[in-house]
C-alpha cells in the first residue's frame, strides 16, 4: 500500500524525491502519513479537497481487498 500511494502522489508533484511515505500498523488499521514539499501541498490537497478524498478512496479500495482499513493524513 505504501508503494501505491508513493506512486499516485509522485506523478501529481514537482518535487517527487520530497515525497516521504511512513507506515504505522496497529491492529487491522494502516496509518499512513505522507509528507510532501510545501510548495506542493496544495497540488495534493486540490481544491476542496477533492484530490485528496481520491487519493483516500483508491487507498481504502486497495486496503478492502486485503481486508484492512486504512488511515491516509497528510501532514
Amino acid at each position: 500500500m505504501k508503494d501505491l500511494l508513493e506512486t499516485i502522489v509522485r506523478s501529481l508533484v514537482n518535487e517527487p524525491d520530497a515525497v516521504v511515505v511512513e507506515r504505522y500498523d496497529q491492529g487491522d488499521l494502516v496509518v499512513l502519513e505522507l509528507r510532501v514539499a510545501p510548495d506542493d501541498m496544495g497540488k495534493v490537497i486540490g481544491k476542496q479537497g477533492r484530490i485528496a478524498q481520491a487519493i483516500r478512496s483508491v487507498m481504502k479500495a486497495r486496503a478492502a481487498r486485503d481486508g484492512r482499513r486504512v488511515d491516509v493524513k497528510i501532514i
